[in-house]
């Protein structure tokens, strides 16, 4: 009797030692520690979520640059794509590398921050200090996993509309973004066209295409089918899937690219050998190059936060929102638009920004549509597109002039 309650003992402090080396592991990871602002909100001010869920208490981990003028209509909100963050302009603190936007924004550059006070917050449902699948379940103490309500493009809009609430910013100069991060740049124009002045979507589309959500249902599988996932559970084991997570992400990469870029930066040249090896490993310089993508990426994004953002893009279709007609979208509305896309861009095409085109001037919305000529492919608005920078620098400036600024 003795010995089974002496074992009975050993594992119990074993359990808490597990819980307690867990709970470590969380507090130190970007989820709890985002190394930036975070604006909390309680339970009685939950978010209202398109799935039915009100969720709270939650919180928004944000960046800013610049300085709020006294009639506060100098700000500019940054939508961050599906792997972004807050940190735009800042060095990222889990990687240490620049800023994700650091060629667009800064002093003097196209989103000048000596000009314009620039917020940019992590999306509900990611991993960097907002609300997420990663984040502790007040209810529970344990981490959400899948019981964290599924996300959609239009509860990521309402949740930055709460945090500029908060910030006391009546209403925006500019938002902007590229990928999802246009998305929800359409989605803002569209469900509070009175809080955008200018909006700026770039190599983006009004829908995810059937191709997308095809590309994104071979990352989720890759995820899902490592045995280390736990089905959702991983944080509580103690375990991560990151052999899912690092062939989702080297899945995904390739259609951030082109087959000019490719071919340019890689061709078929082999990786540090003269010949092949006639193995598995990474002969090819492209085969390590996306390897090295994707256990870099493990280090810093969490792989539930990747199944719910992917499946916010594939549930997003402002048309169908709209009874069908994407124009609906946009009836009546005043802001004043720049839509933007890349010749080589073949995740997000030319077709689809063009469609968001006719659709606003179908409702007779003031619009202006740049084609940059690039062979970086969709990544190319995060890329030294000079191009790019001066249609957006134009843009922002006129909409600045417009609004005394």
């Amino acid at each position: 009797m003795d010995s089974t309650l002496t074992q009975n003992a050993e594992r119990g402090a074993e359990s808490v030692q597990r819980d307690d080396a867990r709970r470590a592991v969380y507090e130190a990871s970007p989820a709890s520690d985002p190394r930036s602002p975070v604006m909390l909100f309680s339970a009685d001010e939950p978010l209202a979520m398109d799935s039915g869920a009100r969720l709270g208490p939650f919180q928004i981990a944000y960046q800013t640059a610049g300085t709020l003028n006294a009639a506060r209509s100098n700000a500019v909100l940054i939508c961050h794509a599906l792997t972004g963050d807050q940190h735009f302009a800042q060095p990222h603190p889990v990687t240490g590398k620049p800023g994700w936007w650091e060629t667009l924004v800064g002093p003097g550059k196209p989103v000048d921050t000596n000009r314009y006070f620039v917020v940019c917050s992590n999306v509900i449902g990611s991993c960097m200090g907002s609300t997420g699948p990663a984040s502790l379940n007040p209810e529970t103490g344990r981490p959400y996993g899948l019981d964290f309500p599924l996300v959609t493009i239009r509860d990521m809009v309402r949740a930055q509309a709460m945090l500029l609430d908060r910030l006391g910013i009546p209403d925006l100069l500019l938002c902007i973004g590229g990928s999802m991060g246009g998305m929800q740049v359409l989605q803002w124009a569209s469900l509070f066209p009175e809080r955008v002045f200018a909006a700026m979507p770039i190599a983006t589309g009004a829908r995810h295409s059937a191709q997308n959500i095809a590309f994104h249902e071979v990352g989720r599988q890759a995820i899902m089918a490592d045995p280390a996932w736990e089905e959702g559970r991983y944080l509580e084991a103690g375990t991560r899937p990151s052999k899912g997570l690092g062939v989702a992400r080297m899945g995904a990469h390739i259609t951030y690219l082109s087959e000019p870029a490719l071919h340019r930066k890689f061709g078929r040249r082999l990786q540090n050998r003269a010949a092949p090896t006639f193995s598995f490993n990474a002969d090819f310089q492209i085969e390590s190059y996306l390897r090295h993508q994707g256990l870099s990426f493990v280090e810093r994004f969490d792989a539930n936060a990747y199944l719910y953002l992917t499946r916010a893009m594939d549930y997003f279709d402002l048309a169908e929102d709209h009874g069908g007609v994407l124009g609906n979208a946009f009836r009546g509305s005043k802001t004043r638009f720049c839509v933007m896309s890349f010749t080589s861009d073949w995740l997000f095409p030319t077709a689809d920004s063009r469609a968001i085109v006719h659709a606003l001037n179908a409702v007779a919305a003031p619009v202006a549509f740049v084609e940059v000529e690039s062979d970086k492919g969709h990544d190319a608005f995060l890329l030294d597109e000079p191009a790019m920078f001066s249609a957006a620098k134009g843009f922002i400036d006129a909409a600045a002039r417009a609004r005394g600024l």
